[in-house]
């Protein structure tokens, strides 16, 4: 239900022309509720004006549109609307240009704070993509191109204003005086190719730009080591927590240049290097040195509690990496890192395991030796996990009944898939008798049991026999219809169960501190 407040707000914003000149009068208290009730609306004017106008020296949306008292909307999982964002920017702009065309002394300026708009809650991509919204990518853009524009304009105004000074007292003015007016926009960064050059120009210009661009999590793609070079010499040190470098194939040789300037943020609580085509099986000295040098720098981040190394193949040497980190892990992505029982066995009995909340060990095989330090795993850490993914990891029937009794174990379970694996629907219903008595649990991700495929199905069946094989729709109905019986008589069908990769589910370890 809303509030009062928020009807009240909501009528107010109803009208541009009013709510323009009611905004002085309004008390500051009401700003952010007025806020919130502009951008769940999309009234992009208003938004604009209460922008301008912010009485508070931080714009924080996760503070305004998260769910509250004022409306039951959880806005701040939402993508956000495009218009709205932008009109943002814009009040942002506004406000800076206006300030910087008055001419005002730094000192007459006390009275407007604005210092920060705190854009880093906003929803990150998702599967789903809307033309009304706007995605990580295009919202980093038109946070770089606005710092761009503003740095552009306040140069050409303190030109013109300059030697409209120089001419009445023959001295420029310390071009320093203006530049104590900053507002800064942190955010979470989205980089590739196409957007580098933009980026990099508005990271470059913050520190003598009246508009800064302050990234928080950086997250790249296929970027070249010279330009992620180029941009984490631009970030800053303290504010960045997070960095995730995608798709770039450098290679072990390729990241141990960027290895140095990791250390170098002293915040940093997540590092994600999957797909960077390291592979440790078949290492030449050169390769060895590199590795070593990837496990000294490990030993330099104090602060790290989320990895991912997916896609690396890391056989035998997770020891080496894991047990130098100075922080228990709280998330831990291994996926497809070709395991070893070493490796798992490590895990299992590491200061790591019993405070993991997310573990990700998909495409690694578990229908072998590896069965049994994996129930070690979920053991130490039962009290913990809250996302377990095991997509394609060759679980058959007899791995899942080995291992439902650690599972059953694992009491802040929020989130499990065993997606692409080869289950039948007698070792499904086997799951969802233990899933129904995890108290938290909300999605179980599950494959299409195998005998709902034709006939003549390879056995073991690989992931792409199970592609090539139509379904019986009719005997995956059957199925369906006994899972929801079970959830009926437990009485737990708030627990969803999909055969889709489910990408709803966020889970931001980050975000608990």
């Amino acid at each position: 239900m809303h509030s009062l407040v928020f009807f009240c707000a909501q009528k107010v914003i109803s009208d541009h022309a009013s709510t323009r000149k009611a905004l002085d009068y309004i008390p500051r208290e009401i700003y952010p509720v007025l806020f919130k009730a502009a951008f769940l609306d999309i009234r992009t004017l208003v938004l604009r004006d209460v922008v301008q106008r912010w009485p508070f020296s931080v714009l924080n949306f996760s503070t305004i549109l998260k769910r509250c008292k004022h409306c039951d909307r959880d806005v701040i999982r939402e993508k956000p609307n495009k218009q709205c964002l932008q009109a943002v920017i814009m009040g942002v702009k506004d406000y800076l240009l206006n300030e910087l065309r008055q001419n005002r002394p730094p000192s007459s300026r006390k009275h407007r704070l604005l210092r920060v708009v705190d854009l880093t809650g906003l929803q990150d991509d998702g599967d789903r993509q809307d033309a009304d919204t706007i995605g990580q990518w295009s919202r980093t853009v038109a946070l770089a191109k606005a710092c761009i524009d503003v740095s552009r304009t306040s140069r050409r105004d303190e030109y013109s204003s300059s030697k409209r000074r120089k001419s009445r007292s023959g001295t420029a003015l310390d071009a320093n005086c203006e530049n104590q007016l900053c507002v800064e926009f942190h955010a979470n960064l989205f980089i590739t190719s196409n957007s580098y050059t933009t980026v990099k120009d508005a990271l470059q210009i913050g520190k003598s730009s009246p508009l800064c661009l302050k990234c928080r999590d950086l997250r790249a793609e296929e970027l070249s080591a010279k330009k992620t070079i180029g941009i984490l010499e631009l970030l800053d040190p303290v504010v960045l927590r997070k960095i995730e470098l995608r798709y770039n194939n450098l290679g072990l040789s390729g990241l141990s240049t960027l290895f140095p300037y990791f250390p170098l943020f002293a915040n940093l609580s997540s590092l994600k290097l999957p797909y960077s085509n390291i592979d440790v099986r078949h290492m030449t000295p050169e390769m060895e040195e590199s590795f070593q040098s990837l496990v000294s720098m490990f030993s330099q981040l104090p602060n790290v509690r989320e990895l991912n190394l997916a896609s690396s193949r890391l056989s035998g040497r997770i020891r080496e990496l894991l047990n130098v980190l100075q922080q228990s892990l709280e998330s831990l992505e291994l996926a497809y890192c070709y395991l070893l029982p070493m490796d798992a066995t490590y895990l299992a009995n590491s200061h790591h395991a019993p405070y993991l909340k997310k573990l990700d060990l998909s495409g690694n095989n578990l229908s072998d030796v590896l069965l049994g330090p994996f129930c070690q795993i979920l053991q130490h850490s039962s009290t913990s996990l809250v996302y377990l993914d095991i997509m394609e990891c060759r679980v058959m029937d007899r791995q899942l009944t080995a291992f439902l009794p650690a599972l059953g174990l694992c009491s802040q379970l929020q989130y499990f898939s065993c997606f692409c694996n080869p289950i039948s629907s007698q070792g499904l219903k086997a799951l969802l008798n233990t899933a129904v008595h995890l108290p938290v649990l909300k999605v179980v991700v599950h494959p299409i049991p195998v005998d709902c495929y034709e006939e003549g199905l390879p056995w073991p069946p690989s992931t792409y026999d199970l592609i090539d094989y139509s379904i019986d729709q009719e005997k995956l109905s059957r199925v369906d219809a006994e899972l929801h019986e079970i959830r009926l008589k437990a009485v737990r069908t708030d627990i969803l169960t999909t055969v889709e990769l489910y990408n709803d589910f966020s889970f931001d370890v980050l975000q608990l501190y």
